[in-house]
């Protein structure tokens, strides 16, 4: 197999477009602690891809793994059938073996960035590593994913500042009910095969109006966040336009998705997010610039 088939087969595997959900928060954390605490004399350039590939390498085995794991269900499901693991394009120890590379990967990155984001990347691979395996106990895996991907903005930030601050915080309280919002949504397709094999979440514990439901008012508490660090952040007005668009953006996909029909569910899941995410950072980013 040519190489430029195999890298795409593994870009494929991971969901490496996905990269845009979380990549625009860590990017805020990131400018947000650059611009409140400046250090002259820190390179930010090569920090700043220190941060970009600690980034890619956490995604890479998270998901990597979630294949791995996931692989029978996978090919029972119509749906996930023609998955890279399933469909016997990446072998499932290959799978294994480049989740196992990406997280030694992410390790020593973490070692030259400082000692804070070295202790705690073990944390942050165990919360990543960890969520494969939630959907066999819990509904709540949902939230558990939201956890994984909000430890972006605070781990951009701590690359450059090594202690908390409430603000990225925040951010990462907001990236926590996004995701496990959308997350809801996402898995509305797959409410009967969970209940057939015994797998949880929210739609099938609740039933696809409910799940919604929940899905709003994690959303609601989203919005709420955001706003709130616009109120104690360090922003310019510019801030709030980006506030809004992503507070509209999650009313938009709501209006997507309906109980009585969810053909527009990755729509709502894949474009509507991703294009919030990289708006709203976009606009929090120049918001500090200004």
């Amino acid at each position: 197999m040519p190489v430029l088939q195999k890298v795409r087969n593994y870009l494929s595997l991971i969901k490496f477009s996905h990269t845009v959900f979380a990549m625009p928060f860590a990017m805020i954390g990131f400018t947000l602690a650059w611009f409140k605490y400046p250090h002259p004399s820190l390179n930010w350039p090569l920090l700043l891809v220190k941060v970009v590939l600690c980034m890619v390498f956490a995604r890479s085995a998270a998901m990597a793994f979630n294949r791995y794991l996931d692989r029978r269900y996978d090919a029972l499901n119509p749906r996930t059938a023609k998955r890279e693991v399933p469909a016997g394009i990446i072998k499932p120890e290959h799978a294994l073996t480049f989740t196992i590379v990406n997280c030694i990967l992410f390790v020593i990155t973490t070692y030259f960035i400082n000692v804070a984001c070295l202790y705690l990347s073990f944390i942050a691979l165990f919360v990543i590593l960890f969520y494969s395996y939630t959907k066999r106990f819990t509904a709540l895996c949902h939230i558990v994913l939201g956890v994984g991907l909000s430890l972006s903005p605070i781990g951009a930030f701590l690359a450059v500042y090594e202690h908390f601050d409430i603000v990225p915080v925040l951010f990462s309280l907001s990236v926590i009910t996004w995701v496990s919002g959308f997350d809801i949504i996402y898995a509305l397709q797959d409410e009967e095969f969970d209940r057939t094999n015994k797998l949880h979440s929210i739609p099938a514990a609740l039933g696809t109006r409910n799940a919604l439901l929940v899905s709003t008012i994690l959303h609601v508490f989203s919005a709420g966040f955001i706003i709130y660090a616009g109120i104690i952040g360090p922003f310019h007005w510019v801030y709030w336009m980006g506030a809004i668009f992503y507070v509209c953006m999650l009313t938009y996909q709501h209006l997507l998705v309906k109980p009585n029909d969810l053909s527009k569910v990755n729509m709502a899941f894949a474009n509507t997010n991703g294009i919030a995410s990289v708006i709203f950072g976009a606009f929090t980013i120049l918001s500090l610039l200004l």
